[in-house]
């Protein structure tokens, strides 16, 4: 399929102009051949020193489908031992990368999307994304998020001109890969509910109309769990659709709200490692098993609200003390309080957060309970537990406690600090 970016960019009933960078998006068996005819014939044509980065693995899994490309083009291929998104690997990419490169082929996953991107930024020329694996929702995103001197940062980055995706190369990745994919997409129920609790506390910008296509694009993807372990076509094209979607509406609306909320603030967490120790697990395994901790929080509160047990207290702005406490051991406390500066829960006014409890029940109430997200998973074989991802069941309450700090965005997660529930 050929997305339809002229729709994405039509007027919107939000009365935003959505701007989308990116020229071309296909999602394909063959897309790969597209993108050798572009390169030959059509519009990539005028670049004369276009750069493949991938790593080891990649290039062995896919060179077969990429033998044309890869003939007109030079290679970078990086170690695929240990390879991280960090600024060691930046410098490798940078030292290696020809002065003449003039386009960057991203072949890979998100560690080689966000190291190509930067670079991409950093060197003022355009990059092709293709991605190998329905892993992740960043390919088409204008940030690059890596490990900066042991702390993880998100930096300004160069979205790609065209993606191709063959259907044929990232249908056949290792199904865990695949089954993180659709874990990133299962947490969007957590990320547009904060969203738009948000926008009803704060009046915090929200487009319906963004919300509606990824609801949409979520539940194409339920209806065909089965299709895609079973590795059908269509079915793994409606699911890298998915993740490509959200990295457009991130573009879209100029911010991260479409794509990120507590679920990723917790994912965040355990990849700073402030509460727990080094893990092996992929990152949206870590949101799956995000997604099913916050929604059993969250439906805590829904209940209480609707059976009339949940009331707002005064709110208490943080002590710089509690931040140097809980992140100053990993060197975060500046970081951290930047984060939080201004608090977000300044903006909240008590009176109005209790007018509006009820149409906050009805959009947790929109969130699969977490019985039907364990349903979800199980379909799609994706890991569920915080065990599954080498974590300790001890650390939920100190994650529950700390994530909404990570980033600044509003999230019913943060929002509950000025809500207590009454025993029954």
């Amino acid at each position: 399929m050929e997305v339809d970016l002229g729709q994405l960019r039509m007027p919107c009933t939000c009365g935003r102009a959505h701007n989308i960078t990116v020229k071309g998006v296909w999602i394909e068996e063959g897309a790969a051949r597209r993108l050798y005819e572009m390169l030959t014939e059509g519009d990539l044509r005028e670049f004369t020193a276009p750069v493949i980065v991938w790593d080891e693995n990649t290039s062995e899994a896919v060179e077969e489908r990429m033998e044309d490309v890869a003939e007109i083009c030079q290679e970078i291929c990086l170690s695929g031992k240990d390879l991280r998104a960090d600024d060691r690997s930046v410098e490798i990419l940078e030292e290696t990368l020809p002065d003449e490169t003039d386009l960057i082929l991203a072949v890979g996953g998100g560690t080689i999307h966000d190291l190509s991107r930067y670079v991409a930024y950093e060197r003022r020329i355009p990059f092709i994304s293709v991605p190998t694996a329905a892993t992740m929702d960043g390919f088409t995103s204008t940030d690059s998020v890596l490990f900066w001197k042991g702390e993880k940062k998100r930096f300004q980055a160069e979205g790609p001109l065209y993606v191709f995706a063959d259907t044929s190369i990232f249908s056949e990745a290792p199904y865990r890969l695949t089954a993180s994919g659709i874990s990133q997409v299962l947490g969007r129920y957590i990320c547009l509910a904060d969203w738009r609790i948000s926008h009803l506390v704060t009046r915090e910008y929200l487009c319906e109309e963004i919300c509606g296509m990824e609801y949409r694009a979520v539940k194409d993807v339920v209806k065909r769990l089965d299709d895609i372990r079973e590795k059908d076509e269509d079915a793994c094209e409606r699911l890298m659709y998915a993740l490509l979607l959200t990295g457009l509406a991130t573009q879209m609306t100029g911010s991260l709200r479409p794509a990120a909320c507590a679920e990723h603030q917790m994912a965040w967490l355990w990849d700073l490692e402030v509460i727990n120790g080094s893990t092996d697990a992929l990152y949206g395994e870590k949101i799956g098993a995000a997604a099913l901790i916050l929604e059993e929080y969250y439906s805590r509160f829904r209940e209480a609200i609707e059976d009339g047990r949940c009331r707002v207290i005064p709110y208490e702005k943080i002590d710089p003390a509690y931040f140097r406490e809980k992140f100053g051991l990993k060197g975060l406390y500046e970081t951290i309080l930047r984060e939080n500066t201004p608090d977000p829960l300044l903006e909240v006014e008590e009176q109005k957060l209790c007018r509006v409890l009820p149409e906050i029940a009805e959009i947790l109430e929109d969130i699969p309970s977490g019985e039907k997200l364990k349903d979800m998973m199980e379909e799609g074989g994706c890991r569920q537990t915080i065990g599954q991802v080498s974590l300790s069941g001890q650390m939920v309450r100190e994650a529950l406690e700390l994530a909404p700090y990570i980033q600044r965005s509003l999230s019913f997660l943060r929002l509950s600090k000025m809500l207590k529930i009454s025993e029954e």
